[in-house]
């Protein structure tokens, strides 16, 4: 089975696969420059990244199947929740201190984007099915 197949029958299961890849690197350069996990909230941003993504891809492919005039409702909905939650679950965190460094932007926006991208692709491909 192709890669391109396993796409299109477990959509959550490769972008869950990209997403431990990432976090395995991300963890990696920490650990390599003696950087505590926590120190950023990194696995917390991962961890609402992957959940939220997973929510809003679910969403889509089942409303893929019925009415694809809403999916790019549902995805920049999705979007806009998912900054919703930053701005009220993150970013007082990473604002304590008065600025927010590029290890705390780092670690939220590099799941944040690798989402973005897996769920743009997911999409783009089923509105061409269409």
């Amino acid at each position: 089975m192709m890669i391109n197949d396993r796409l299109s029958q477990y959509p959550q299961a490769v972008l869950l696969f990209i997403l431990a890849l990432a976090f395995g690197i991300h963890y990696a350069v920490l650990n390599y420059l003696q950087i505590p996990i926590g120190a950023s909230l990194t696995w917390q941003a991962y961890l609402f990244n992957l959940l939220a993504a997973q929510i809003i891809l679910t969403v889509m492919l089942r409303i893929a199947q019925k009415k694809q005039d809403y999916l790019g409702f549902i995805f920049m909905a999705g979007s806009l929740l998912k900054f919703l939650v930053f701005f009220l679950a993150f970013y007082p965190v990473y604002k304590e201190d008065g600025e927010i460094t590029s290890l705390e932007f780092s670690s939220f926006f590099v799941p944040y984007l690798i989402c973005l991208a897996f769920k743009s692709f997911v999409l783009l491909r089923s509105l061409n099915k269409a």
